[in-house]
């Protein structure tokens, strides 16, 4: 099925893609209004070295909690297209430039949201026609092993619990009560979950401690999966750590995680940004049992507030035309040059800005 009309436009170019209502709209609920959030992404490469590539992240365009509403690019002199692939896979935004042509391309996405919940006190989810299209979600990555330190970790959390929601829940709170968030982590961090555990390190960002948790669910026999994206908007849940404070969301990636339990389907989950809470809220460094925490931690498993937008859950992507190999996950701006990967997160030789505005 694909999530966006196939879009395959070259040269000096700018493309609109426009959605299939009724797909878009295949899985809205009538109770729960969507937010509409326009989000602009501006790349420069400032110093470019022979022919030069940019892929983007786009928004995930089928899911329960958002709907795409289409995409508007440019790339001034160069190449740009639309990439789509199959339904586990991150579509993105691939563009190339000449030699001596100045690489700066813009994607304008118009997505909407909103409030992912989902009612774990009674399973009423069928199972799906296929259970092995959940197979992919069991596989380890190169990042997220399963076997070893991961699987024996599982083990000892989830001990004779007999429900994948026992599991899942055991996990959880493991992983709330025993990680910490580390303001020195570059970006969202890496993602390395078999170092995290033989280290004994158990420090990190949303990155790093929600890939544990897919990583540890996994183990335990459970589909999981992270899911990459952008903060779009202030929280209206009364938290200022888990939202934006203005219109630039520039470094506001954060990634999420769901797992598959009989019953009650995809579960939303954010062990990480419990962790977030703890060490930003003000005044900071709360304790676990403030309020404000255990609020967070009751909520966060299960929903998500929709102040966030979803790009994939893809791990080991490959970058269509990349020289230099795959990356572990695509929520940032990814670049190369003739010298090499570009560094997304060095704005003095890969500048970007995110800005997001809601549209009423």
């Amino acid at each position: 099925m694909k999530r966006r009309d196939f879009v395959r436009r070259a040269g000096a170019a700018a493309g609109l893609s426009i959605l299939d209502p009724r797909r878009l709209f295949a899985q809205a609920s009538e109770a729960e209004p969507f937010r509409t959030f326009e989000i602009t992404t501006r790349v420069e490469v400032l110093q470019p070295v022979g022919p030069t590539r940019v892929w983007l992240p786009t928004p995930l365009a089928v899911a329960p909690y958002q709907k795409t509403l289409g995409d508007n690019y440019h790339a001034g002199a160069g190449s740009v297209v639309m990439i789509e692939t199959n339904a586990n896979e991150p579509d993105m935004l691939g563009a190339t430039w000449d030699e001596g042509v100045h690489p700066v391309l813009t994607l304008t996405s118009r997505v909407g949201t909103r409030s992912h919940d989902v009612d774990l006190t009674t399973p009423s989810v069928p199972p799906p026609h296929d259970m092995a299209s959940l197979a992919g979600f069991l596989r380890p990555t190169r990042l997220i092993p399963t076997d070893g330190i991961v699987k024996t970790t599982a083990d000892a959390i989830t001990g004779r619990r007999g429900t994948d929601l026992d599991k899942a829940r055991a996990i959880y709170e493991w992983i709330v009560d025993n990680t910490f968030r580390d303001p020195k982590t570059v970006g969202c961090g890496v993602g390395d979950i078999r170092f995290m555990l033989e280290s004994k390190n158990l420090g990190g960002k949303c990155a790093d401690l929600n890939a544990l948790f897919v990583g540890l669910a996994r183990a335990a026999g459970l589909p999981a999966r992270d899911v990459y994206g952008l903060r779009v908007a202030k929280s209206d849940k009364g938290y200022r750590s888990l939202g934006l404070s203005s219109d630039n969301a520039t470094k506001a990636q954060h990634c999420r995680a769901e797992v598959y339990l009989v019953g009650f389907g995809w579960v939303p989950v954010d062990p990480a940004d419990v962790r977030k809470v703890v060490l930003e809220e003000p005044p900071g460094q709360l304790a676990l049992d403030d309020e404000r925490v255990k609020l967070a931690r009751a909520r966060l498993f299960g929903s998500w507030e929709m102040n966030w937008v979803a790009y994939n859950f893809a791990h080991d992507v490959r970058l269509p035309g990349s020289k230099r190999g795959t990356v572990g996950y695509l929520m940032y701006p990814q670049g190369e040059t003739d010298k090499g990967r570009l560094d997304s997160l060095d704005p003095d030789s890969f500048k970007y800005t995110i800005t997001v505005a809601e549209i009423i």
